[in-house]
């Protein structure tokens, strides 16, 4: 089978105690909800909503092997998605808005959290990986400490879209050994205006790519699968209202050359996207590859695919 792996998480590493201690720490911050930069300070233990819409306990819309994610992540067995609803950003063009937006999926408790985990593990993906995970965090970290007593010994990955705090984050340090950030926006007016006017996005999106890379570093793969290390999403979206040309700096400046990228083609108008004329396209075959030109004109070359073959002008 090919779970059988040489390679050990680093939560495995991790002292017990130490993550109960980042257990408490996270749970404490639910009873006035401080997990992402929106800091609504709600008490989601007593069932207070915020942003997010969540409570004490994680929702799900579904779970499985996928074989959609990068090339590393996915190997022959598939990457070990978990899809966790609501989100704390609220993009407005959400590819994925049925589950971020509408609220798919179904409350369930953490024991069967860790289930998940676990059946994923026995179905033989590579690794396990956290759909949304931000306003999560601390159910995450609990269900986790129930799976490592019932043999979990695959990688985690950290699948945001990169508005989380660096305290929160501090918390996965020794935990995941695998952060896969979205890098959306270069510009504040347009994170102000497409992501339910989250303007600091781009100032927090850099503190959260530096903190990433400092605990986990570039990504290392093995045998074609990714063990450890940073893997960066840039979604180009029409009329590079992405500021890819910024975000590809700074990844290649501030954090690494050799720094795994994926510059996506796949952006569609979904949602309310069709409401705002910028939006109501995908990019162009052009706007793409200038989008990966950019990137390698900055020095970056791991690339997940730098060649898409479009059906469109």
């Amino acid at each position: 089978m090919q779970n059988e792996m040489k390679f050990a998480p680093c939560y495995l590493r991790l002292d017990k105690e130490e993550l109960k201690k980042r257990i408490k720490k996270a749970y404490k911050i639910l009873e006035e909800c401080r997990l992402c930069p929106r800091e609504c300070k709600v008490n989601r233990i007593r069932g207070e909503r915020g942003f997010c819409k969540s409570g004490a306990l994680p929702i799900v819309s579904s779970f499985g092997p996928h074989f959609g994610e990068e090339p590393p992540l996915v190997g022959t067995h598939g990457s070990g998605t978990i899809f966790l609803t609501w989100c704390n950003l609220g993009c407005l063009y959400c590819q994925n808005y049925a589950i971020s937006h509408l609220g798919e999926g179904s409350e369930i408790s953490l024991e069967e959290f860790a289930s998940q985990m676990l059946s994923l593990q026995r179905r033989g993906c590579h690794n396990i990986n956290f759909v949304t995970p931000t306003h999560f965090v601390p159910q995450i970290l609990a269900a986790l400490a129930m799976a490592i007593e019932k043999g979990l010994n695959l990688p985690l990955v950290y699948n945001t879209g990169g508005y989380d705090r660096i305290e929160t984050l501090k918390l996965l340090e020794g935990v995941f050994d695998i952060y896969m950030p979205d890098i959306k926006y270069s510009h504040s007016e347009v994170a102000l205006e497409y992501s339910s006017g989250a303007s600091d996005y781009p100032e927090v999106i850099r503190k959260v790519l530096r903190e990433m890379h400092r605990q986990v570093g570039d990504l290392v793969i093995k045998d074609g699968i990714a063990q450890r290390g940073l893997l960066i999403r840039h979604l180009v979206l029409p009329n590079n209202l992405a500021g890819t040309k910024e975000a590809m700096r700074f990844i290649a400046q501030e954090l690494s050359k050799d720094s795994y990228v994926n510059v996506m083609a796949q952006y569609r108008p979904e949602y309310k996207a069709y409401q705002y004329p910028m939006l109501n396209r995908p990019p162009t075959a052009e706007e793409y590859q200038e989008a990966v030109e950019m990137a390698k004109k900055e020095g970056l070359h791991r690339f997940a695919r730098d060649k898409i073959i479009f059906l469109w002008r």
